[in-house]
C-alpha cells in the first residue's frame, strides 16, 4: 500500500516540463519540496501530565461533579500505577523509530479502517461562486478553463516547485499536496488502501469525465508533453457530451457510495470481469474526475446554497447525480448545466487546506483565462476513449441496492448553507477579536441556547509545521466558554461584564490553537496511547473504558473553519448520530456558513441551529 509515507519525492523518468515563472502574489521560497521537508521538525509527544490534566480541564463543563471525581481518580491510577508511562514510553519508543508517530494511525483510525459511506459521513464539499450559464456551451467552456487551471498547478507538482507555505515564519509541511492529483481510495473487505499512482515510472496523463451516468478517459497531454489548450478541451468535452446523450446507462458510480463493506465485496465482484477491471483501473488512475451533471429543478436564491451544498455532498439522489460520480476519487470537481460548480474530495490523503490553496490557484487561473474562445487551426484529436462495463445480474442488483441506500442517506441529510451578511472578519479584528474564535464561542453560545448544556466540540487544526503533520483537534468548549454563554442570557450580569467573559473564553480558546498548532493538545496524544495499549496490552486501561471519555470524543458539533481568498464555502455531514457538521469561511464583510444534521434524530434540526447560530453572532457583535 503506497500511504503519506511511502512517497518518494523525486519521480524517476518523468519528462519535466519547462520551468515556470514565478506566480503573480506568491512569496515563497523555491527549494525542492524534498529539501524543506528534511529540515522539518518531528511531531513531539507531549508530557503524559500535561495531557491528562489538560484532558481534566476539557472535560470539567461536560460532566458533572461526582462523575468528574470518578475520572479524576481514574486519571490518577493511570499516571501512578505505572500504565500510562509504560504506554507513554512505548509510544516516545514509536516516534523515535518513525517520521511521524502519527500519520499511518490516523490515516487508518479515522479514515481507512471506517466502514460508513465516504459520501456524507467523511468526503467534504466545496461551493463555488454561482456561474452565470445556463446551457450546455457555458458548462463545456467552463469545465475547459477549470481542467487547464488544474493541469497549470499540476506543474508546480511535477517540477517540484511549488511554494513552501509557512505559519508564524515557520516552514510547512507541503507533502499532502502530492497525494491529491492521480490517487484514489480502494475498498477492502476489512480496510480500505488509498494508492497514488503520480509515483510510478510512468505518471498518469488522462483525467475521467463523467456524464449521464458514462465514463470517459479525456488525455489532457499532446504527445510532446504539453497539455492540451482551452479550445482544444472544450471540443474534445463537445465529443464526450454528444456520445453521452443516453440517460437510460446504469449508475455504475453509484456503487462508490456504499457502506465500505458493501461496497467491497461489490468492488471484487464487479472486476472479475476483464473489461469492467480496466475500466475501473482508468478511473482510479486519472489525475482527477470532471462531473458534468445535470440540471436540477429551480429553487429560491434563499435555498440556492443549501441545495448545491446538499449537490456537492451526495449528488441528489439516484434520480439526479448520485450516479455520476466515483467517490474514492480523491478529487472531483462537479460543473452543472445549470451554472452550479464545486467539488468533493475523499478524505483520507488530504485535508482541507491543500484543496483549498488549489481551488484558489484555478479560480484565479480561470479569471485571467480569456473568455472568447480562440479558434486556432490544429491536429484533429482522437476521440476520448469511453469506458465500457459488463453489468451481470449481480452488478445490477448492487447498483439497485446502492441507489436505495443513497436515497435513505439523501433523504436523511438536513442541510443549510447561508451567507450571514451582517458583518465579517474586518469588524471582529476592529474590536480586536480572534475572528475564529468569535465563531466559534457563538456556536457555543447556540447550541446552549438550543439544549441548556455544552458539548464536545471538534475544531480541525493543522499539524503541518511538523513533517508529515496532519490534524489535531482544537476543544473549543472551555470552563471559559461555559462561563460565558450562561452569563450571555442572564439579566443579572452586567454588559461590561458579559464582554469581559467573552474576551476570556476568545483568549482560552486562542491558547488551546496555540497549543494544538505545536503538538501539545490532547487527543491525538491519547489516540497514541490507546493504539499503544491495543498493541501491547492484554487488556485496555481503565481511563479508556470510562463513560468520560466516550463523552469526550462524541463530538456534538464537528466544525471546521475553511479560510479561502475565493468567496466560497465548504460543507460536511455531522460525524455523530445526534451532531451537527459547521463550516465557516470568514471573508471581509460577511461569513460564509452551513450546517448540517441528520432527519432521523429527533433532537437536532440544522435550521433551528442555523438561526439560532445568527441571532448569537448578532447579539454578541450589539453587546461589543
Amino acid at each position: 500500500m503506497l500511504t503519506l509515507l511511502a512517497r518518494t519525492m523525486t519521480q524517476a523518468g518523468r519528462a519535466k516540463p519547462a520551468l515556470l515563472a514565478r506566480p503573480v502574489g506568491v512569496v515563497a521560497e523555491w527549494k525542492r519540496p524534498v529539501v524543506q521537508q528534511e529540515g522539518l521538525p518531528r511531531l513531539p509527544v507531549p508530557p503524559l501530565k500535561q495531557t491528562c490534566e489538560r484532558y481534566l480541564a476539557a472535560l470539567e463543563p461536560l460532566l458533572c461533579p461526582e462523575e468528574m471525581e470518578h475520572t479524576r481518580k481514574l486519571v490518577n491510577d493511570f499516571l501512578t500505577s505505572g500504565v500510562g508511562h509504560r504506554l507513554q514510553k512505548g509510544l516516545e519508543r514509536r516516534a523515535g523509530k518513525t517520521e511521524n508517530w502519527l500519520t499511518d494511525w490516523w490515516m487508518q483510525s479515522a479514515y481507512l479502517d471506517s466502514r460508513m459511506p465516504v459520501a456524507v459521513y467523511t468526503s467534504p464539499g466545496v461551493v463555488l461562486p454561482r456561474m452565470h450559464f445556463q446551457d450546455r456551451q457555458g458548462q463545456m467552456r467552463f469545465a475547459a478553463k477549470l481542467i487547464a487551471g488544474v493541469l497549470s498547478f499540476k506543474k508546480f507538482l511535477d517540477n517540484e516547485t511549488l511554494p513552501v507555505q509557512h505559519l508564524g515564519g515557520k516552514p510547512l509541511c507541503m507533502d499532502q499536496y502530492y497525494h491529491v492529483l492521480s490517487s484514489c481510495r480502494i475498498p477492502g473487505p476489512k480496510r480500505d488502501t488509498v494508492v497514488n499512482y503520480a509515483i510510478g515510472m510512468t505518471p498518469p496523463t488522462h483525467i475521467t469525465v463523467v456524464h449521464n451516468f458514462q465514463f470517459f478517459i479525456l488525455d489532457v497531454y499532446n504527445s510532446d508533453g504539453t497539455p492540451l489548450t482551452v479550445d482544444q478541451l472544450y471540443i474534445q468535452l463537445e465529443k464526450i457530451w454528444n456520445s453521452s446523450l443516453q440517460t437510460n446507462k446504469e449508475p455504475i458510480g453509484i456503487l462508490t457510495s456504499q457502506h465500505r463493506n458493501t461496497w467491497g465485496k461489490a468492488y471484487n465482484n464487479l472486476i472479475k470481469d476483464k473489461t469492467n477491471k480496466e475500466s475501473v483501473r482508468a478511473i482510479q488512475k486519472s489525475i482527477f474526475t470532471v462531473c458534468l451533471d445535470a440540471p436540477l429543478p429551480s429553487v429560491s436564491d434563499q435555498l440556492y446554497y443549501s441545495r448545491v451544498a446538499a449537490q456537492m455532498l451526495h449528488g441528489g439522489g439516484s434520480r439526479w447525480n448520485s450516479g455520476n460520480r466515483w467517490f474514492d476519487k480523491t478529487l472531483q470537481f462537479i460543473i452543472g448545466e445549470d451554472g452550479s460548480c464545486g467539488l468533493i474530495y475523499e478524505h483520507a490523503p488530504t485535508e482541507g487546506p491543500p484543496i483549498m490553496y488549489l481551488v484558489d490557484y484555478v479560480v484565479e487561473y480561470m479569471k485571467r483565462s480569456p473568455t472568447q474562445m480562440v479558434r486556432t487551426p490544429m491536429i484533429p484529436l482522437p476521440m476520448p476513449h469511453k469506458l465500457r462495463f459488463n453489468i451481470t445480474p449481480e452488478i445490477k442488483k448492487d447498483i439497485e441496492k446502492a441507489k436505495q441506500n443513497m436515497n435513505i442517506m439523501v433523504h436523511d441529510l438536513d442541510v443549510r448553507a447561508f451567507i450571514f451578511s451582517e458583518f465579517g472578519k474586518e469588524v471582529l479584528k476592529a474590536n480586536k477579536m480572534s475572528p475564529d474564535g468569535f465563531i466559534q464561542m457563538a456556536m457555543q453560545l447556540a447550541y446552549y441556547r438550543m439544549y441548556k448544556e455544552c458539548c464536545s466540540t471538534y475544531e480541525s487544526s493543522s499539524l503541518r509545521m511538523f513533517k508529515l503533520g496532519r490534524t489535531e483537534t482544537i476543544r473549543s468548549t472551555s470552563v471559559d466558554s461555559f462561563a460565558f454563554v450562561k452569563a450571555m442570557d442572564d439579566p443579572a450580569k452586567q454588559n461590561s461584564e458579559k464582554v469581559a467573559l467573552l474576551v476570556k473564553a476568545i483568549k482560552s480558546h486562542r491558547t488551546y490553537a496555540d497549543q494544538a498548532i505545536h503538538g501539545q493538545a490532547i487527543d491525538r496524544h491519547l489516540l497514541g496511547l490507546k493504539m499503544i495499549a491495543i498493541e501491547d496490552l492484554t487488556s485496555l486501561p481503565e481511563l479508556f473504558m470510562d463513560t468520560a471519555y466516550a463523552v469526550a470524543m462524541h463530538y456534538n458539533l464537528y466544525t471546521s473553519q475553511v479560510g479561502s481568498k475565493t468567496d466560497c464555502l465548504m460543507c460536511l455531514g455531522p460525524i455523530v448520530p445526534d451532531g451537527y457538521g459547521v463550516c465557516y469561511n470568514p471573508m471581509a464583510s460577511h461569513i460564509n456558513l452551513s450546517v448540517t444534521a441528520f432527519n432521523s434524530c429527533e433532537e437536532t434540526n440544522a435550521t433551528r441551529f442555523s438561526q439560532s447560530l445568527e441571532e448569537a453572532l448578532q447579539d454578541m457583535r450589539k453587546m461589543l
